[in-house]
């Protein structure tokens, strides 16, 4: 795989940030993330030794990030970066909240659903557009649209986009949960339990739903890239206000692995495929036709946009304590664009 061009540490361009300044604000207090990082970084020094951070198959950024270490380049020997997988959106939620991770990797509407429930988190970058959930039946299933689904049984990961695309397309086809059995499985685990014959449906999230089309013959029977919400890079609020110089750290190491991305799909699909352990040619199809990278970093309107039709959904499941009032709160302050908008900014 070819070598990604690097960005340096940005300790000289913030420590001039901080010259232009003014002194007297706390971090997270009437201060820009640029000015909490020169804070952190004036020095020469980070403003923590250690960084936690997810990579997830669903997230190909992550992985590109971790394979070319281009985090351990930009913020050299004085931080150890601590990378630690993330099997399902649910589960980098738990990892957020628990504080195993600072940052984590996300589908938007998981941590919607994880922020209304009282997770201190927000998005501060956009890794990807993706089309990576469906509603998957075994090859020779009778099962050929949603409205069939009535009385089966459903295998979902709770808190993640399949389950609340399974709850979107439900909905549309005038069905609600109570009208079905929803397993809650991991996602690798409803692929088998699909396989097995437990379920008679999953939804699924690439790319073990792309590599279950080639190895076991599953149908994808509705698609609606409408559903999917955007690929979201989340960081607790406690690692925003007091490490704002890693904050920028990640996003600008996922802006370079962006570009690179972009410019070498061949080679990210190949990572892909190493790291999920599925064919080529699955990962191709992952990368080049389901997961469109080719976005702006930028969280804003248009990912709002997107939650404010999920934010119904999440209402009415029940799983959101508060109800509507704690939803809104939540999309009125899930977003921190600072350090995406200084990341293209610099580019």
């Amino acid at each position: 795989m070819s070598t990604i061009s690097r960005r340096t540490a940005p300790v000289i361009a913030i420590a001039g940030v901080l010259m232009l300044t003014a002194t007297g604000c706390v971090a997270g207090e009437n201060a820009t993330a640029s000015d909490d990082a020169a804070e952190g970084t004036a020095s020469g020094d980070w403003s923590a030794d250690t960084l936690s951070i997810d990579f997830a198959t669903y997230n190909p950024l992550s992985l590109v990030i971790r394979d070319q270490g281009i985090l351990e380049e930009i913020l050299g020997d004085d931080v150890e970066v601590e990378w630690i997988q993330s099997a399902g959106s649910n589960k980098a939620n738990e990892l957020l909240r628990s504080g195993s991770i600072d940052v984590g990797s996300t589908a938007g509407s998981a941590a919607l659903f994880a922020r209304s429930n009282g997770s201190p988190i927000q998005v501060i970058d956009i890794f990807s557009q993706p089309e990576w959930s469906a509603i998957v039946v075994g090859p020779d299933s009778d099962i050929t649209s949603v409205e069939d689904l009535a009385g089966t049984s459903i295998a979902a990961t709770k808190g993640t986009d399949p389950y609340f695309f399974l709850l979107q397309a439900l909905e549309e086809a005038g069905l609600s949960a109570d009208d079905v059995e929803i397993q809650n499985l991991q996602h690798a685990d409803g692929r088998a339990a699909l396989d097995g014959g437990s379920v008679d449906a999953w939804a699924g999230l690439d790319p073990i739903m792309a590599a279950a089309e080639v190895e076991s013959g599953d149908q994808l029977i509705y698609r609606n890239v409408d559903f999917n919400t955007y690929g979201f890079l989340n960081a607790t609020e406690d690692f925003i206000d007091d490490h704002p110089d890693l904050a920028q750290a990640v996003v600008d190491a996922y802006e370079e692995a962006r570009e690179w991305a972009l410019e070498n799909p061949e080679e990210t699909a190949a990572l892909l495929a190493e790291v999920a352990g599925i064919d080529i040619e699955v990962a191709t199809t992952v990368i080049e036709e389901r997961s469109n990278l080719d976005v702006s970093g930028v969280p804003g309107d248009a990912q709002l946009a997107v939650l404010e039709k999920i934010a119904p959904v999440l209402v009415e499941s029940g799983d959101v304590q508060g109800g509507e009032e704690s939803v809104q709160k939540a999309l009125d302050s899930i977003i921190d664009a600072s350090f995406a908008e200084k990341a293209v900014e610099d580019e």
